[in-house]
């Protein structure tokens, strides 16, 4: 019974009509009913499902919907009503119950990523529909990963007592690429120009690293919105994709894709005005926040920037109800778009919840304490994206997104945060060659997300031809549960400085440092160290000034540090500026005692797309107290300060030794252009120019054989950064444009490591 059931169930069920045909056409009081086959189900389910019941009068279409309704419920394989006499005999051929689920021929995707997406589970009654709709969801996991190609067949192994395994045997098929990538319409912008927008690419050799050549619906649909964004920043306000068209070639091995857009004319902006509908609110003020002007290339990415601004600054006068809205008025004759940007009092809405998923790893206190606004706080758009950005700079998650979701009551809104977690940990191992430190070994472990808990702990090794060094680290971001980042450092390093000093330094040291947040975008920090520091094998042929200082030395210095911070990003910024004090003072023990002061100052500009103008510069100076500026802790300007000059190759220097001697003042900065290469993203490869400039002097005591100038030097050059698959390298080629005679120069620097 068992087998023919199953048989059954892989056929095609027969007519309802067929299964009823013994039953007769005249009326009659139907005195029994009788129900066989079951083994599981009770007799008193079948019966339950059935319309007519003992001492009703026989009626054919309650028989036919009586089958019908015992199919549906999806737990029998077959039903066959019959009679005999005033007898209903209900004969059912139960379904099986699924014993165990499993996979074969899955080599490209793991088994539980395919047990996630069945519906099916062990000890459900198996049906048809399902395994077909389980069979359905299988492939569509193989589509997305471009296998467009794979088949699956579910397979019925029978086991006693109407059990069974189901099993999906699966072949995979071959990877189906983008052989192919065409538009149609664009007269304004090339195909290559627009290949370099979307995700999707074609096939390749090198891309054998990234999916991005292998066909995903959903990511079609997003090529759609980019290319959406980019003509709306180009000035094509009227753009729109007419169609996006995948073709399977015959063989079932590639997609021709097709992309059919409308461009529309372009557009200048027109009239640009604020209109400031609330009383408190300086119009022209507000005005000066946006950055283009009637004349310039209609650019959407801008009109966004400018509500940004204005609804921070408004924001940050008090005014939490805002909302700000541009009113657009396109001139199709005269080609320009006028837009006025209305502010008025919006909705008083407050925040009901705050919802967040994603972080399995991640507590939730951690993402929490980044937000500005909590429960029950006036909502704020610009407090939510400084939480988001705040957020994204802690850089545990891949992404970040916030949406507003209607709340209870019309005045109150939920906020929800979804994110995706990505690994925090690394442990490394890894060979480099170092322009300053030579071939080099290095081993590095770190966490930056401590048993989810947002603390860094890290401990790294370096051992090279010049240089080792041991740094044990440390830091929890929320001391005691405030917003104070306390940690320390463990440190040892062993320099040979022989090639420019003369000397080999080693040092050995505790830090502890504290940082809390004063105002929004101002941070400061404290810091101690206690140090022990030595200058040994001196050369005979030294300059006297570094024989005088060869031994022991003890440190204990305090520390502070300002940082004004208004870059969108700490990792990679693109615009804003930061702003940064810092003060040094040793002298509370030991036997170094000094003052050191530095500014730092770094501005960015986003040129256009991807094209990155950095301005950095420094100031800095040391004064001795009551003694001699040790030359361990003076400035030294060369390297990767001074590009085209070596590592400690500018400034004063001994020229009866060679030996570079530092500055107590220095002052240095550079312009920097960084921009993509127009190779595929996925090659990591990004492209630089640069100029840098600086200067330092001044040193105590002084001889007749130092040369110290205080002459500014200057350099430029060009770069090539590759974020490899094995590691970073860096390639900068510097010429030297306003030096000294006595000044070390170079005209290549490599960075280089890989990790395995």
């Amino acid at each position: 019974m068992f087998a023919l059931g199953i048989a059954m169930v892989l056929a095609v069920a027969l007519p309802i009509s067929a299964q009823a045909q013994n039953v007769a056409q005249k009326s009659f009081i139907v005195e029994e009913i009788v129900v066989q086959g079951t083994h599981r189900i009770e007799q008193s389910t079948v019966r339950s499902y059935l319309l007519l019941q003992e001492g009703d009068n026989f009626d054919r279409r309650r028989v036919d919907q009586s089958l019908k309704s015992l199919f549906a419920t999806g737990l029998f394989a077959d039903v066959v009503i019959s009679r005999e006499g005033k007898t209903l005999f209900v004969k059912v051929v139960e379904n099986p119950v699924i014993n165990r689920i499993a996979f074969e021929g899955n080599k490209r995707i793991d088994e539980a990523d395919l047990q996630k997406e069945v519906v099916l589970r062990p000890r459900v009654v198996f049906t048809r529909t399902k395994v077909q709709a389980d069979v359905k969801r299988v492939l569509e996991v193989y589509r997305v990963n471009g296998r467009f190609g794979a088949t699956v067949v579910p397979k019925i192994i029978q086991l006693p007592q109407n059990r069974a395994d189901l099993v999906f045997e699966i072949d995979e098929g071959p990877l189906t690429k983008v052989e192919r990538i065409s538009f149609v319409g664009n007269k304004a912008e090339s195909d290559s120009d627009l290949r370099s927008v979307i995700r999707t690419k074609e096939t390749i050799w090198y891309r054998f690293l990234s999916s991005d050549d292998t066909y995903d619906p959903d990511r079609l649909t997003l090529d759609r919105e980019l290319l959406r964004r980019h003509y709306l920043a180009e000035g094509f306000a009227d753009f729109r994709v007419e169609s996006a068209v995948a073709e399977l070639t015959p063989d079932g091995k590639a997609f021709f894709i097709t992309f059919s857009v409308n461009e529309g004319q372009r557009y200048k902006f027109g009239n640009i005005d604020v209109a400031a509908g609330l009383r408190g609110l300086n119009a022209k003020q507000l005005k000066a926040l946006i950055k283009f002007k009637k004349g310039d290339e209609y650019d959407n990415t801008k009109v966004d920037g400018a509500i940004d601004k204005i609804t921070d600054a408004v924001g940050n006068l008090g005014f939490a109800f805002v909302e700000v809205r541009p009113r657009v008025n396109r001139n199709r004759k005269e080609k320009i778009v006028d837009i006025t940007f209305d502010i008025r009092e919006g909705p008083r809405v407050f925040v009901e919840r705050i919802d967040i998923s994603g972080n399995v790893r991640t507590i939730d206190k951690v993402i929490r304490r980044e937000f500005q606004i909590v429960e029950g706080d006036a909502f704020n758009a610009a407090k939510l994206r400084r939480s988001r950005q705040r957020i994204q700079n802690l850089d545990f998650f891949n992404k970040v997104n916030i949406q507003r979701l209607p709340g209870s009551t019309p005045d109150k809104t939920i906020v929800k945060v979804e994110i995706e977690e990505k690994s925090t940990g690394s442990l490394s191992f890894g060979v480099g060659f170092s322009t300053d430190s030579g071939a080099l070994l290095d081993l590095g472990l770190r966490e930056s997300n401590l048993l989810g808990r947002g603390q860094a702990l890290s401990f790294n090794g370096t051992l090279a031809a010049e240089k080792s060094t041991v740094n044990i680290s440390f830091t929890e971001p929320y001391f005691l549960d405030r917003d104070i980042a306390a940690g320390f450092d463990l440190y040892h390093v062993n320099q040979d400085l022989q090639d420019t000093r003369s000397y080999d330094f080693k040092k050995s040291g505790l830090g502890l440092r504290a940082g809390f947040q004063v105002a929004p975008f101002l941070r400061q920090n404290w810091r101690y160290k206690a140090e022990v520091s030595s200058i040994e094998n001196v050369a005979s042929s030294a300059s006297s000034l570094i024989q005088a200082q060869e031994g022991k030395r003890y440190l204990s210095e305090v520390g502070h540090s300002l940082t004004y911070d208004r870059r969108d990003s700490r990792i990679a910024p693109t615009e804003g500026y930061v702003l940064k004090m810092i003060n040094d003072l040793a002298g509370f023990g030991g036997n170094i005692r000094y003052l050191k002061n530095q500014l730092r100052a770094g501005q960015y500009y986003e040129v256009t797309d991807k094209w990155v103008l950095g301005l950095n510069g420094r100031v800095g100076h040391i004064l001795g107290l009551d003694q001699d500026v040790n030359i361990a802790d003076r400035f030294f300007l060369g390297g990767t300060t001074l590009r085209g000059f070596k590592s400690a190759g500018a400034g004063p220097r001994d020229i009866s030794t060679d030996d570079s001697l530092g500055g107590e003042w220095i002052y240095n900065g550079s312009l920097q252009l960084r921009f993509p290469l127009g190779l595929p993203a996925e090659l990591g490869l990004s492209g630089r120019i640069f100029s840098d400039f600086g200067s330092l002097g001044q040193v105590n005591p002084s001889t007749s054989s130092i040369k110290d100038s205080g002459s500014i030097r200057a350099s430029a050059g060009a770069g090539i950064g590759w974020v490899s698959p094995f590691g970073p390298m860096n390639i900068d080629f510097g010429f030297p444009l306003a030096k000294e005679s006595y000044d070390k120069t170079e005209l290549m620097r490599i960075n280089f490591g890989t990790r395995f």
